[in-house]
């Protein structure tokens, strides 16, 4: 995966999206954090392309704003992070 500033992207954004175009991921900085990453159609995303322009689904964007409505675990210090999630989704499975 490619970064580029946000000045870097303005200079010749064309160039950008036919590397994406091309199969490349790129993130897009400013001041050093992300603010944005260009993925190609046919990517992550693309499977649901179709479904998108039937209007049977919309997709919406997650931003920092909504952090705090993310499901959050708790793990104690020498239970790993993994093993939580495992568990709780071996659980949701039942």
């Amino acid at each position: 995966m490619s970064t580029v500033s946000v000045r870097e992207f303005s200079y010749n954004p064309s160039s950008l999206f036919s590397r994406v175009e091309e199969g490349e991921t790129i993130q897009v900085t400013r001041h050093g954090k992300v603010i944005a990453v260009l993925v190609p159609g046919a990517g992550t995303l693309g499977r649901y392309s179709d479904l998108v322009a039937k209007g049977l689904i919309k997709l919406t964007s997650t931003t920092t704003g909504d952090l705090g409505q993310l499901t959050t675990f708790a793990t104690s210090g020498d239970e790993s992070p993994l093993d939580v999630l495992l568990a709780e989704r071996a659980e949701d499975e039942r």
